[in-house]
């Protein structure tokens, strides 16, 4: 049999860590994808790193629709050539379930019956960390295939699963910049927007220090500027810049400030008055969504894996206290 190279792609982790490279917040939702673009630029440098014909990629995602099933989405992601669609689903607060289980059990199944003798895993999970290591077990070589950001450095990989691998290499920051795009309306419909309409940008903390730094996204200002009217509301610097160290200390209370303020200012881009209001309607619940990305962008930022307790009470407590500043329409 000839040798092949597979890839492992866990969809959460990319399109996250894609969004952030693009928006600065890991919240999928606020990034528009050219999935298949991004997919073939995926197996292309899998081929040119291994010097090896691709077998498969296997997607691993939780399905969008109840039950567990595909939307529109991932039905044409799963039609697409040498494309194999493994989902897992969602729980009730918009968890993924069964998906981590998924990619272990391929890596170990596929190594131990020797299907490819290279496989290229696009996580940072460290719950993979056993899995690849099973698999090198059975003689396969996993190298982790990971997202960078403006610096050139992996976005959200764990240490655990980074010194397990048998590598790691960058996904072409290009071909990211190609395919995943910060989500807005279409120029050609800007013309439509009433000029009275409203928008809302949140200022950080005079106190706190700036959010972009090198080798981040910035927080793009909102592209429909021209056509509305602008409130500007600056939340009180004494709630963030004066709180000091959250939690254990490796967490900054301007770290929260900042990724609130990011986490929110991704979700304004595609919010209505209506779904502001139900958002607002379900406190204290924040949806999964939401939740996960704040919890994910901390942890990048902060360079910290586990979240206290006491930081995920702060982190809650800050978006509540700015969502109330937000007003659209």
């Amino acid at each position: 049999m000839r040798s092949q190279c597979a890839v492992y792609v866990d969809a959460g982790y990319l399109l996250a860590a894609s969004a952030t490279r693009v928006t600065g917040t890991s919240l999928r939702s606020s990034v528009d994808v050219d999935h298949g673009a991004l997919i073939e630029a995926v197996i292309d440098q899998a081929e040119r790193d291994s010097g090896l014909p691709l077998l498969r990629v296997n997607w691993y995602d939780s399905g969008a629709r109840p039950g567990g099933l595909p939307d529109h989405t991932q039905e044409s992601i799963g039609l697409m050539p040498k494309v194999k669609l493994r989902l897992g689903r969602k729980s009730w607060s918009g968890e993924q379930k069964g998906v981590d289980l998924r990619i272990g059990l391929d890596l170990a199944t596929h190594a131990r019956h020797r299907v490819v003798d290279v496989m290229y895993l696009v996580s940072g999970d460290d719950d993979l960390t056993e899995a690849v290591e099973e698999a090198q077990s059975h003689g396969i070589q996993v190298t982790l295939l990971v997202v960078p950001n403006h610096a050139g450095k992996a976005i959200a990989v764990a240490k655990h699963l980074h010194r397990a691998a048998d590598g790691l290499i960058l996904l072409d920051d290009a071909a990211v910049s190609r395919t995943v795009r910060s989500r807005s309306i279409p120029e050609e419909l800007l013309a439509t927007l009433p000029e009275e309409q409203s928008e809302v940008i949140v200022e950080p903390d005079p106190e706190v220090r700036p959010a972009v730094e090198p080798g981040t996204a910035a927080i793009t200002p909102n592209v429909f500027a021209s056509k509305r009217s602008t409130t500007v509301i600056a939340p009180q610097p004494s709630a963030a810049a004066s709180a000091g160290p959250v939690g254990s200390g490796e967490v900054s209370a301007s770290d929260v400030e900042i990724v609130v303020h990011q986490v929110i200012d991704g979700w304004c881009q595609t919010a209505t008055p209506e779904t502001l209001a139900a958002l607002r309607a379900g406190r204290p619940f924040i949806p999964g969504e939401l939740d996960r990305a704040m919890l994910m962008d901390l942890s990048t930022r902060a360079d910290v894996y586990d979240i206290t307790e006491q930081t995920r009470h702060a982190l809650r407590n800050r978006f509540w206290a700015l969502l109330d500043k937000v007003r659209l329409g």
